[in-house]
């Protein structure tokens, strides 16, 4: 059985403050994009629990810290009945961009599961294990356009439409550490809760004076290159730019008529959809 899950894009992130068990609360909105990984999952006569394999971009941790290989064990302490599996996985999302690849491709490892193998999980059920496995996992078991809160988990879906334009995603192959992100944020500045709900619902053209990402000040501060990205998607036409989650990922919203001449550097990963 095969699955291609996609990747998402944070419209707005406001840190709003840390909690008592170390994690920030955030206010932000995920919207899918049709950027995709593929998974495939037969069963497996080895002796081994999971044989896992993968092409594409290069994952750059082992088989054992793999999401998509914790998610299967995470499912198999429950249902010791599971069959053992090989797994491959096709990696064309950027990893560490702030897209959400890695959580996509193990939410999508626990629906394959539960729907190859007849497991007869509900949804909650699902988005509780995938919580176990990432704090944005949940949003792909829904994997539709949510208001989150919490750490970012708490999800209202909302009624967000970009179809009638394009968006540009550039990735310049930078990693951003999301640990050292969160550590580098103004701790006496955080942002009021509630503002992205009223801005998010205003017209896209009022986004660019109101929508931010609190991530962008620091990690702009440390790596310039990205904030040239979403200065050159600004010049050249984007109604609102904004870089995804944590980064590096930037992406730029055009109207669907809209010409972008922009060449950037050849290993940059840059795809419109």
């Amino acid at each position: 059985m095969v699955s291609f899950p996609n990747c998402k894009i944070n419209i707005g992130l406001n840190i709003i403050g840390k909690r008592a068990d170390g994690y920030h609360d955030i206010e932000t909105v995920f919207y899918t994009i049709d950027i995709k990984d593929a998974i495939e999952i037969i069963e497996s006569d080895s002796e081994n629990d999971i044989s896992f394999t993968s092409t594409g971009n290069t994952v750059n941790v082992s088989d054992d810290d793999n999401l998509c290989v914790k998610a299967f064990r995470l499912l198999k302490k429950d249902f010791p009945h599971l069959p053992l599996v090989k797994m491959h996985l096709h990696k064309n999302i950027p990893m560490g961009a702030g897209l959400g690849g890695g959580s996509a491709d193990a939410s999508a490892v626990l629906l394959l599961l539960n729907k190859k193998f007849g497991l007869d999980i509900s949804q909650e059920k699902l988005m509780g294990y995938a919580l176990q496995l990432g704090s944005d996992c949940p949003f792909f078991i829904i994997n539709k356009p949510c208001f989150a809160s919490g750490r970012g988990e708490i999800l209202e879906e909302v009624n967000i439409d970009l179809s009638a334009y394009k968006i540009m995603i550039v990735n310049p192959s930078i990693h951003v550490n999301t640990g050292e992100a969160f550590s580098n944020l103004d701790k006496n500045n955080f942002s009021p809760t509630g503002e992205l709900q009223n801005q998010i619902k205003q017209n896209i053209t009022s986004w660019r004076d109101n929508i931010k990402n609190d991530f962008e000040k620091p990690v702009f501060e440390k790596y310039p290159e990205i904030e040239r990205i979403k200065n050159s998607l600004y010049a050249n036409g984007a109604i609102y730019s904004a870089m995804s989650g944590s980064g590096s990922s930037v992406f730029g919203i055009f109207q669907k008529e809209k010409v972008i001449n922009l060449k950037f550097p050849s290993h940059y990963f840059c795809q419109t959809v």
